[in-house]
């Protein structure tokens, strides 16, 4: 089997699937049975098609062991090569191999990852850069196609049961009229998973690109499509406030995002992530045995270095180019020989110009570069100072809330640092770390202290968000994007149970309900399951426990060895007590809210009388996500997630990588952080069991008075209800001041504007009631005159006109008389004259 055909068709018809299904119901979504719920059917039909497909080829992923050539790089085309075949010569420069004889051990256990790249559609090309339809697939490709299209189908399953309410004309109770009655209009069934099919194809569009040009198309579709969903209920002024919070917020950080893609163009020439292949899933290669269309990660990361982190020619030309233009003036190439003899003495200046340790030409591109591609990272992921719009966003339906908290809008983030991860410099990982620790912490500060259901979910994700990102930053591609994977499990779970919640009770204050496990023992327990995977509970300590437990755990290990490579840093230590202490408020926050919600006695007996389990299709994917929120996690080195994605970890990291301008910061070892699992898993042990035992202590047993604590702590207590004031903050720093200057220019084209254009028409009307007078009194009576002269010459004529035979006869005959007699005295003065 050729995995370098097979995957590209598996995954792109995966990928088209839910396009289908939003065109089928975009065009005859109304006509898809009674109200269209057929429609829905139809979307769901369409993920799961994608989501078996998709476990179809990450089972050939899986299947297909990775070979490795003696050279130490990954054979892309494993699928068809027998394992004593060696390519490790082939294409390959004297240069290069012998760099690679040399390198020997440490070139084998850093590989490239093996990966998958081409080109379905090329949309037009201008000058190097050539723009694409294409795919990049490795084995973080694969297992993101299975988690986003698993979680959404059963998304879709439970929408189904969930928005039922659409099929009918529907009575909003939120929105109020002038009538004093409160709104009512149509359902709109379909077109919620008309929606929901778009962001489906949109996400995933995101993740196989193969172009971080394709990344930036799909990334502003994904974006659009949570504007919709967010403001489904667009009638509702909150939830319309809400979703052009998302949209506006997320532009911000786009905007840096074009700075980092002008940055890459400008300087590399290429979009593309890897390296052009043929059809075997080679890199096609020049006669000189050059790789023909190297793609960014290689550039930034050569064989040759052995994938250590190099600022790329094209950048390093650009720092360099006062010395570029100095040498291009002193020779003065008038032909192609001459240029190209340039364009070698530049090249052979490239090393030095590279190495140069005053100015690190062209290091600063590459910094900037990989900051703007991570603002646009910030945005999408919520992160610090961006990380306001995603608890607005659960203003949307529940099940929007556990799709775009879980696998697709806020995952696209890191999935794209992640994916982008080559070409960061250990300065901008540092500047990731920062925004990582700074928004896991500010969220879960704020989430001890909400009250609606939703939004200690959503302040949660913000927070996990931050996990990720810190574990990035730090180094741990492996440990965050496992943190990614598990994430999307539990909190997809918690999200659909708060929505079966608010289904029974029709409410989201926790301060209302209170003993709903009796009523709901599904819910109850499978949110208690995912309470546990996302506090990071051992079922047995140190073997294994729920997801959580796992990919925590490998963050705090990461954590561990920054510290130790960098321990001349008080700030590596302040790094790993802000991830040891979000972990503690996790677990308090969690199982506050479950215990407030499903433990003790009710607080509101109406609430309570009228709650019932939610129905099948709803309970039943509960159930399913609660066994993967347990056990996805496990594994071996062998097999498992975190084995997966080690097969897709950049080459280079093996290797400790120090900053050019933060000459200080280290990054270790990618496995050093193993050396420390049972360190941190007694450390994750410890915060998540004091995270619980506090809880149970306010909110479970209530030996403590929460409300005591609240009053004796109100101004901090204050500060965290309002969410540190980043809203007013925001609505004074930059709201206000635009509104101010609105209206200032309103005030200006009112008064200003408006005034000169009324005097002006005020003018051209006095002229024009001039000018009437002029033309009624002048000009019409001189016509008018006129007019009535040849009027009165007329009639007087017309009296000649008798109809009389004889009297025109008599007229001819004097006027041929007089004729003649004129005649004649004419000829006589004539011929008289001397």
């Amino acid at each position: 089997m050729n995995l370098a055909t097979t995957l590209p068709t598996l995954l792109a018809t995966a990928w088209l699937l839910p396009l289908l299904s939003f065109v089928v119901i975009l065009f005859f979504g109304p006509r898809l049975g009674k109200h269209g719920e057929k429609g829905a059917w139809v979307a769901t039909a369409a993920i799961v098609g994608s989501c078996i497909l998709s476990v179809i080829s990450l089972g050939q992923w899986i299947s297909t062991p990775q070979v490795l050539s003696a050279h130490g790089e990954s054979a892309h085309s494993a699928a068809n090569v027998e394992p004593n075949e060696s390519t490790a010569g082939e294409g390959k420069s004297a240069l290069e191999k012998n760099e690679v004889e040399k390198s020997g051990e440490e070139a084998h256990h850093d590989a490239p990852p093996r990966y998958f790249t081409g080109e379905w559609y090329t949309l037009g090309q201008f000058g190097t850069l050539k723009t694409t339809i294409g795919y990049y697939i490795d084995s973080l490709t694969v297992g993101m196609f299975a988690m986003v299209t698993f979680i959404a189908s059963l998304i879709h399953f439970y929408a189904i049961g969930y928005m039922h309410d659409e099929l009918h004309d529907v009575e909003d109770h939120e929105v109020h009229l002038s009538s004093g009655h409160h709104l009512k209009r149509p359902g709109r069934f379909p077109r919620f998973f008309q929606y929901l099919s778009l962001f489906c194809f949109s996400m995933l569009g995101l993740v196989i690109a193969g172009n971080i040009a394709m990344v930036f198309v799909f990334w502003e579709l994904v974006g659009i499509c949570s504007y919709f969903l967010i403001g489904f209920y667009v009638e509702r002024k909150s939830a319309s406030t809400a979703a052009n919070k998302a949209f506006i917020v997320n532009r911000v950080g786009d905007f840096g995002m074009i700075i980092g893609l002008m940055a890459l163009w400008g300087a590399l020439g290429t979009f593309s992530f890897g390296d052009q292949q043929d059809a075997s899933g080679d890199p096609q290669r020049t006669a000189q045995g050059d790789v023909a269309e190297p793609g960014i990660f290689s550039l930034v990361r050569k064989p040759i270095n052995h994938y250590a982190l190099e600022t790329p020619d094209g950048m390093v030309k650009f720092g360099a180019r006062d010395e570029v233009a100095a040498m291009t003036l002193a020779d003065l190439p008038h032909d192609s020989a001459a240029q190209r003899a340039l364009d070698v003495k530049i090249a052979a200046r490239v090393p030095d110009w590279r190495h140069d340790p005053q100015h690190h030409y062209g290091y600063w591109l590459l910094i900037v570069a990989g900051l703007g591609i991570f603002c646009g990272c910030v945005g999408k992921s919520a992160q610090f100072p961006l990380h306001v719009w995603l608890p607005d966003a659960m203003e949307g339906p529940t099940p929007v809330s556990a799709l775009v908290h879980s696998a697709t809008m806020v995952a696209a983030g890191v999935y794209l640092v992640g994916r982008f991860y080559p070409v960061f410099a250990p300065e901008v990982l540092y500047v990731i770390a920062w925004i990582g620790a700074i928004t896991l912490m500010l969220a879960a500060t704020i989430a001890i202290t909400a009250t609606d259901i939703k939004r200690v979910l959503a302040y949660s994700t913000v927070s996990q968000l931050g996990f990720m990102m810190f574990a990035l930053g730090i180094g741990g591609w492996v440990a965050g994007l496992f943190h990614l994977i598990t994430h999307a499990f539990f909190k997809s779970l918690l999200f659909m149970c708060s929505g079966s919640v608010i289904h029974a009770c029709h409410t989201n204050e926790m301060p209302k309900m209170g003993g709903l496990r009796k009523k709901m023992p599904y819910t109850a327990y499978t949110m208690l399951v995912g309470c546990l995977a996302i506090a990071g509970a051992p079922i047995i300590p140190f073997l294994f426990g729920f997801s959580g437990y796992h990919s925590k755990d490998s963050i705090i290990e990461q954590s561990l060895a920054f510290r130790d490579a960098n321990p001349n840093s008080p700030w590596a230590t302040v790094l790993l007590v802000i991830c040891c202490v979000g972990a503690a408020f996790t677990a308090f926050y969690m199982f506050r809210l479950w215990y407030m919600t499903f433990w003790g006695e009710p607080r509101d007996h109406h609430i309570y009388d009228h709650a019932h389990e939610s129905p099948k299709i709803m309970y039943v994917p509960l159930v399913i996500l609660a066994v993967f929120a347990t056990a996805i996690g496990w594994g071996t080195k062998q097999f498992g997630v975190e084995a997966l994605l080690e097969q897709s970890r950049p080459a280079g990291l093996m290797l400790k990588q120090k900053g050019q301008f933060m000459t200080d910061l280290t990054y270790p070892n990618a496995h050093e952080y193993h050396a420390y699992a049972t360190r941190a898993t007694t450390i994750a042990l410890l915060v998540a069991t004091a995270g619980f035992l506090v809880a149970t202590l306010f909110y479970g047993v209530r030996i403590f008075s929460a409300e005591k604590v609240k009053t004796s702590l109100n101004p901090i207590y204050q500060l965290l209800r309002h969410k540190w004031y980043f809203d007013e903050l925001y609505n004074w720093i930059f709201i206000q001041p635009v509104m101010f200057i609105a209206r200032r220019i309103y005030d200006f084209d009112k008064r200003f504007i408006d005034g000169l254009i009324n005097g002006l028409a005020g003018a051209v009307r006095l002229v024009s009631s001039v000018d009437d007078l002029i033309d009624r009194f002048l000009v019409d009576g001189i016509v008018n005159l006129v007019a009535g002269w040849t009027h009165s010459f007329g009639l007087a004529l017309r009296g000649a006109q008798t109809g009389r035979l004889r009297q025109y006869v008599m007229f001819i005959v004097v006027g041929t008389v007089g004729l003649f007699v004129l005649i004649s005295f004419f000829l006589k003065s004539t011929l008289a004259a001397p």
